[in-house]
């Protein structure tokens, strides 16, 4: 699926590769849905592939709120960089060791039901044009939710399909 490039495309691809996810873990037994993945990754079963994404999704929302109060966010994360996106994920990773495939999907779904009311909230122009929003700095805020939702998603559904075609 193309980059989405309007709120339409947005809600679309994100919804589609969100039931995508969702469908392909429900194709599995509950012990797979459960079992460690067969090659080397820092994610090491499907939760910690969910609590990721999750996780993206309250970092999102955190530099909304800021953003339009009128502050600028700290990106990605207080003490990481974008340089440093690799030391910030393994963080994220440690966060969530505790955590049960079921509560990981919970989080999930709440924190994907609040993307998509923030893409919804907003018209096609205050999503899709560059600068709109001075804390987007030189990109648009469609283009950080595509990031967000429907790219982080395929991410996810190719990690997926290879741990299922490797239980095969």
């Amino acid at each position: 699926m193309a980059r989405p490039k309007s709120k339409v495309e947005l809600l679309e691809a994100a919804e589609q590769n969100y039931q995508a996810l969702l469908t392909l873990i429900n194709t599995m037994t509950d012990v797979q849905q459960n079992g460690i993945f067969p090659f080397e990754d820092r994610d090491r079963n499907i939760r910690d592939v969910l609590v990721h994404l999750h996780e993206w999704h309250n970092m999102m929302k955190q530099w909304y709120q800021v953003g339009m109060g009128g502050e600028k966010p700290i990106m990605p994360r207080k003490g990481y960089s974008w340089k440093t996106i690799s030391e910030l994920n393994h963080a994220i990773w440690l966060d969530y060791q505790d955590t049960d495939l079921q509560t990981a999907k919970a989080l999930l779904e709440r924190s994907h039901h609040e993307m998509i009311c923030l893409i919804d909230r907003h018209s096609n122009e205050e999503l899709f044009t560059k600068k709109y929003y001075q804390w987007t700095n030189t990109t648009s805020l469609g283009s950080y939710l595509v990031s967000a939702t429907s790219s982080h998603y395929d991410w996810a559904l190719k990690k997926l399909k290879k741990y299922k075609k490797q239980l095969s």
